[in-house]
């Protein structure tokens, strides 16, 4: 079993912060790699890329927008409430050198994703600029975290109610125009990785994404995350998550992501009659 000791609730109470004790998990993750989470015996596994780790206090967090039951679930444990299993660290870490400036790009939950990826770029010697964005002000999370963990920081949001308005597409574009990058990291919904990646590919930038499929075992052996990238099939969980962002089919990735959709609607829609 590993406890919650920590929640929060973060934009508009659609963003969950989750601190758990795991310190066996706490004590060998890196920046990049992910988890799956399980609440119950019978429940959904559920991956996702660990936002912070605390080796001393044997903690790791998980940062969650609540979009289908699986994560509903999660949303109503409290603290001092535990997770049925924590599967980790999964996946490969970043891979981290000095390269000179760096851009960190991140869209919603993504920014989570993002945050010890920033920090670890940053503290291997490169000047890193973040970019971070929302569509609005009431759902941008973490900006103090990215702000500490880099030397810039740029916010956007879609409608302008907080810094820039318009896409990080935009800003970042700016950032391309004026200083010379060598390396790109962006995560965050899926339209918002491929056109940072055409971007990028203009002004041949090399380009990391962090892609988050559907995904069953993270070992390899089920195929669920299957992506294709450079023409050849990868698994996202044992390949990735990231990959050359130039290289990724996100068309192929966005029709794959939908295939559940109806599914999850009714089951999300069940659960809350139901627990209500």
């Amino acid at each position: 079993m590993f406890k919650i000791v920590k929640r929060e609730e973060m934009a508009e109470g659609t963003v969950i912060l989750n601190e758990i004790e795991a310190p066996l998990i706490a004590e060998k993750a890196k920046p990049g790699q992910f988890v799956i989470l399980k609440a119950t015996e019978t429940g959904e596994r559920i991956p996702l890329t660990m936002a912070m780790t605390d080796p001393v206090k044997g903690t790791i967090t998980i940062i969650y927008m609540v979009v289908g039951k699986g994560t509903a679930v999660f949303r109503d444990l409290v603290v001092g409430d535990t997770y049925q299993d924590v599967i980790g660290p999964l996946g490969k870490p970043t891979h981290l050198e000095k390269v000179g400036k760096v851009v960190c790009v991140g869209g919603g939950t993504g920014i989570a994703v993002l945050h010890p990826i920033t920090r670890a770029l940053k503290e291997v010697g490169n000047h890193v600029i973040a970019i971070i964005g929302a569509r609005s002000k009431d759902l941008l999370i973490l900006e103090d975290h990215m702000q500490a963990a880099s030397h810039e920081l740029h916010v956007c949001t879609d409608d302008g109610s907080y810094g820039r308005k318009g896409f990080v597409t935009e800003a970042l574009r700016d950032v391309l125009e004026n200083e010379k990058i060598q390396l790109v990291v962006a995560i965050g919904p899926v339209p918002m990785m491929k056109f940072l990646s055409q971007l990028t590919k203009e002004y041949n930038v090399k380009t990391i994404v962090s892609l988050n499929p559907i995904m069953v075992d993270g070992t390899g052996m089920c195929g669920g995350c299957r992506v294709t990238v450079g023409g050849l099939t990868k698994f996202a969980c044992v390949d990735g998550p990231e990959f050359d962002g130039h290289q990724v089919d996100y068309d192929e990735l966005m029709l794959r992501l939908q295939a559940y959709c109806e599914d999850e609607k009714k089951c999300y829609e069940d659960y809350c009659v139901l627990s209500a």
